[in-house]
């Protein structure tokens, strides 16, 4: 089990670099000429040549790449472009503003999937089966962008339940932040449902199959207990997979969402910067992106093989 866990995470840090590559190499080719975009006006050729010698845009890019990277691994992440605060003091608000929503999300959309899921299973072909499946195709067929702006719409314009901005700030108080944060938090939960959700269904039917849940049914259990006692243990390895990958794309997807109700996280700060290309913060934003994405598989991986015996004895 140590040499799996082993490998397992040699592999996330290799994927980790090659998605620091990819990172550097998509700021690189950003259109425009970054030190053209921060002088604007005042982009004469001393100027540009000045500020590419002081920005070290005049040394190679795998070298740059390299002295990003090895800042990184200690924490440096240089200083922002912008107002030239550093990058780390910068995006630590954001990153606890986005892992608030994330785990406000997490909270209500496991929980609910897994139990629908469970009761979709035991109802199987019955018309609340019949129904859940109908809904979370609905919501897995429609971006996620589109059911934030139908909220807004009509729970926060129509109704005026919730606010349609998330204003948080450092100074928001526990309730007021899971009010303001109430309709990011609902739009994240109905994309993530649906997968987690039917994901369930199908992993507890494919083992209802079995010759021991036969014998179960035989010796007259009930459907409740054969469902939850003994289906859902040897069905736990693709639901932990499924939730921590929508876990991971909490993290990661909220880009989309945070954008649409202006939620100060980390996503709208990326999409802010890259418009200022301020390629500091833009380059820390996704390797922190990355970073989350790979741990949260890697622990999905690692967590499916410790549910599963089999799955720890080499083929």
């Amino acid at each position: 089990m140590g040499k799996l866990i082993v490998q397992r995470s040699m592999l996330g840090l290799l994927t980790l670099l090659a998605a620091s590559a990819l990172i550097f190499i998509g700021t690189e080719i950003l259109p425009g000429d970054l030190a053209s975009a921060i002088l604007q006006n005042q982009a004469t050729p001393e100027n540009l040549a000045k500020l590419r010698l002081e920005l070290g845009l005049d040394r190679p890019a795998l070298l740059r790449y390299f002295e990003w990277l090895f800042g990184a691994l200690q924490g440096h992440f240089g200083r922002s472009l912008a107002n030239g605060r550093d990058v780390l003091t910068e995006i630590a608000p954001r990153f606890g503003n986005t892992m608030f929503l994330a785990a406000y999300a997490a909270v209500v959309a496991v929980p609910l999937a897994v139990g629908l899921g469970l009761v979709a299973a035991i109802r199987q072909g019955g018309v609340f089966d019949r129904l859940v499946n109908v809904v979370t195709l609905m919501t897995i067929s429609v971006p996620e962008y589109f059911l934030a702006y139908l909220l807004i719409k009509y729970v926060a314009v129509e109704l005026g339940w919730f606010p349609s901005l998330a204003n948080v700030s450092s100074d928001t108080s526990f309730p007021d932040r899971l009010y303001y944060a109430f309709l990011p938090m609902l739009t994240l939960v109905l994309v993530i449902v649906a997968h987690m959700m039917r994901m369930t269904r199908a992993s507890v039917l494919a083992v209802m199959a079995s010759p021991y849940i036969e014998m179960a049914i035989l010796k007259g259990l009930t459907k409740t207990r054969i469902v939850v006692r003994h289906a859902l243990p040897n069905a736990l390895a693709p639901i932990i997979s499924v939730i921590a990958l929508n876990l991971a794309y909490l993290i990661v997807g909220v880009v989309v969402v945070e954008t649409v109700f202006v939620y100060p996280g980390l996503g709208q700060l990326m999409v802010d910067e890259v418009s200022k290309h301020d390629v500091p913060v833009v380059q820390a934003c996704g390797l922190i992106f990355a970073a989350a994405f790979i741990l949260l598989n890697m622990v999905a991986d690692i967590l499916s093989i410790l549910s599963n015996p089999r799955l720890r004895q080499p083929r």
